[in-house]
């Protein structure tokens, strides 16, 4: 180590190096802490996107097929135009229904016939992404658990534990936007 300079131990000059060390070594973590708006879960306000259009084109209802396959979608903040892609918690089915097929429950959650539930099995965290067309439900090909996109994802068959939980939705100027967060926590089911 240089000589501390005139008047100053060694001692302090080791006890600010640390000091200094340590701040920088936080400092990522405090700014991802603060600002890691992609790992955020999807908050009110944020639009829906397509998990693979690169273009960032907020959803409407039309771009969602009736009574298809899920679209796979991220929330994002329409501000700054970031993409919650930064966990995979964050993923989200849509399906567009017949408005008059939901429960009341689900109908309230909709919008324009469409409803989002997050695309984590509650059973294992598999991927929830199987569609069975005739029946109109989602499916987990893990462990086949079954759920009901017009009765608040309830767990129709498998061994999922509790319903997928739901993004309730509204529309703004057409488009698709969150109303308010997950209903439940997204994930596995702990004990």
């Amino acid at each position: 180590m240089a000589d501390a300079p005139q008047g100053v131990g060694r001692r302090t000059v080791l006890k600010g190096a640390v000091g200094i060390g340590a701040g920088l070594a936080l400092a990522p973590v405090v700014a991802i802490a603060q600002g890691d708006q992609a790992s955020a879960r999807p908050r009110e306000g944020d639009l829906l996107v397509t998990v693979d259009d690169s273009t960032l084109k907020p959803l409407t209802p039309d771009d969602i097929p009736l009574a298809s396959a899920p679209t796979m979608a991220w929330a994002m903040e329409p501000k700054e135009r970031i993409v919650r892609s930064g966990s995979r918690l964050n993923r989200v089915l849509l399906v567009r229904l017949d408005a008059d097929a939901l429960g009341a429950g689900t109908r309230a959650r909709a919008a324009g016939g469409v409803v989002a539930y997050s695309a984590t099995c509650t059973h294992e965290g598999c991927d929830v992404g199987g569609w069975m067309p005739v029946e109109q439900m989602l499916f987990c090909e893990c462990h086949q658990s079954t759920f009901d996109p017009r009765d608040a994802a309830s767990v129709v068959d498998g061994p999922a534990p509790r319903s997928l939980p739901a993004l309730p939705l509204t529309l703004v100027d057409g488009r698709l936007v969150v109303a308010r967060p997950f209903t439940a926590r997204v994930g596995v089911e702990t004990v």
